[in-house]
């Protein structure tokens, strides 16, 4: 058996696949860009006033101040007349300035005198209430830099800037199979000796926490055969977890049909609590997860490996490691990783009873895993713990 950092580290080293797809603005919020958006044009295109006022050249108004109005410009309309010395005329927010002006005088500072506009604006100063054009950005200037996430404001920004859609790092395509004689659909009728299938419940529910839609899941037999066809039908996935069947009991059939479909076998079986013989293999570019069939195993594993894959591949964080203290004393045997359900009460982190890995009572009010050191036995209250939130 290796150790979690191995595990870690094992499958960092063979996370090197993405997926760049180019996407509608709106439907890439929160996405990663996947490559540099550069500025088609300067932002604003042209000077453009930013206030309603009056718009004139600063250095030519004259001794008296008294601008003689020429007409007007909205917002969404230009002039093409060329403003003379001592001539203003009214603009509106966002409007482009006329030639020959430079500065703009907010309405409520000047007196109005029939076809006159006195200035009554001891602070104005040349150049005052106007945006300059590409202030904001000039053409060819880096908008938004590779990796950067793409958030509501940066979508506001690219669309300002005539842009329709953007390269992202797209999700992966996830398959799921889950494998047992047991399982029987949630609805149907079961008979003794069977048990409701629920992996593949948690596991699209854990996915969709992420934004991630399952493309295929299947439910097999413990029929080696039967396994391996399923396999080798959904290994053109980017990621393919399979659930049940890697242990080492007689109808622990997973590793053998994997090693026959080709997946190359990176490690199996690693020193935790739960989810010791969790599986990691590569067939290609597409990673293969064979976890545990104790749902409250599987979902661990699920938190602990995969979601690090998925971030391997997205370029996103979706769940934050924070350091709490122990709401009490807790007590293990050394040579093994425990991962704790926990839920974290007022200032401190509680570990819930009922830590078996088929028991999901308990799991289902954790708001977060602990992860105990696989030497050390004793943990105080108090003592500061390095947990992973999964809400």
């Amino acid at each position: 058996m290796i150790n979690i950092q191995e595990a870690h580290q094992l499958i960092r080293s063979n996370c090197n696949a993405h997926r760049i797809v180019e996407m509608d603005l709106l439907e890439a919020n929160l996405q990663i860009l996947a490559e540099s958006v550069i500025a088609a044009m300067d932002t604003p295109p042209f000077d453009q006033s930013a206030m309603d006022g009056y718009a004139f050249a600063f250095d030519k108004t004259g001794d008296s101040n008294a601008l003689k109005l020429t007409g007007e410009i909205q917002a969404g309309t230009y002039s093409t007349a060329l403003l003379s010395n001592g001539e203003t005329v009214r603009i509106y927010t966002g409007a482009p300035l006329p030639a020959g002006a430079d500065t703009v005088v907010v309405q409520e500072n000047v007196e109005l005198a029939c076809e006159y506009v006195k200035l009554v604006d001891a602070l104005l100063v040349k150049g005052g209430n106007v945006r300059k054009q590409g202030s904001q950005g000039k053409k060819g200037d880096v908008i938004l830099d590779k990796g950067q996430i793409l958030t509501p404001a940066g979508i506001s920004l690219l669309a300002g800037n005539g842009l329709t859609q953007v390269k992202i790092y797209g999700n992966p395509v996830v398959h799921i199979i889950n494998t047992g004689k047991e399982l029987v659909k949630p609805g149907e009728t079961i008979r003794l000796g069977e048990i409701y299938e629920s992996n593949s419940f948690g596991l699209a529910a854990a996915l969709d926490q992420l934004g991630i839609k399952p493309g295929q899941i299947s439910v097999v037999d413990d029929e080696e055969d039967i396994i391996l066809d399923c396999i080798h039908k959904n290994l053109k996935a980017d990621i393919l977890i399979l659930t049940g069947g890697v242990s080492v009991g007689d109808y622990d059939l997973v590793a053998l049909a994997l090693e026959r479909a080709g997946v190359k076998k990176i490690f199996h079986k690693v020193k935790q609590k739960p989810g010791k013989p969790f599986y990691f293999g590569v067939f290609n570019q597409t990673l293969v997860f064979g976890l545990p069939g104790n749902p409250a195993a599987m979902l661990t594993c699920f938190y602990t490996y995969i979601v690090p894959a998925i971030e391997a591949f997205t370029k996103k964080t979706y769940f934050r490691k924070i350091q709490l203290p122990l709401a009490s004393d807790y007590k293990k045997k050394a040579g093994l990783t425990h991962f704790l359900k926990g839920k974290i009460v007022g200032h401190a982190v509680m570990i819930l009873d009922g830590q078996e890995s088929y028991l999901m009572n308990s799991f289902a009010l954790a708001d977060c895993i602990l992860e105990l050191e696989e030497q050390k036995e004793i943990f105080l209250k108090g003592e500061l713990m390095t947990l992973r939130l999964i809400i």
